[in-house]
Parts: structure tokens; C-alpha cells; sequence
């Protein structure tokens, strides 16, 4: 068994995990095993695919409601500290 073969049944173990809690936790939303999971569980799709991540990027606005939100909490930190 390779390390591939037991990363993958260890996600998938992860997915099974996380949808008994999220049944035992009455969320609406159940998550399904990720299908790069099942693939590497074969041994083909292990040998013959590496999934890589999508990087994500983040929009110029998002930035700024970011830095601001940050300011925020700065300016109320601040605050508290200074009232004590």
C-alpha cells in the first residue's frame, strides 16, 4: 500500500467523519467526498493524477474591507485597553 493510497483513505475517512457530525449536528448542508479522494483510492488515478491546489485571490476591494475591518477592531482594542 502506498502513501498516496493511505492519504486517500484517510480522506475519505475524513469525509464519512464530517458528514455523521454534520447529520448529528442538523446542519443543512452534508459535505461529499472530494472526487480527487476516490481517485487516488485507485491505483491508477494515484499514479496518474497529482491534484493541486487552486490558488485564491482576493479582489482589490476585498483588501480594503479587510484592512478596514481590521482598523476597527484595532481602534476598539485600543479602547478597551485605555478604559481599564
Amino acid at each position: 500500500m502506498g502513501v498516496s493510497e493511505i492519504l486517500a483513505q484517510i480522506d475519505q475517512e475524513i469525509a464519512h467523519l464530517q458528514n455523521a457530525r454534520a447529520l448529528l449536528a442538523g446542519d443543512a448542508f452534508v459535505p461529499k467526498p472530494k472526487k480527487a479522494a476516490k481517485a487516488a483510492a485507485t491505483k491508477k488515478g494515484a499514479a496518474k493524477k497529482a491534484v493541486a491546489k487552486k490558488k485564491r485571490n482576493i479582489s482589490p476591494e476585498g483588501r480594503k474591507r479587510i484592512a478596514e475591518a481590521v482598523k476597527r477592531r484595532w481602534a476598539a482594542q485600543r479602547k478597551a485597553a485605555s478604559a481599564k
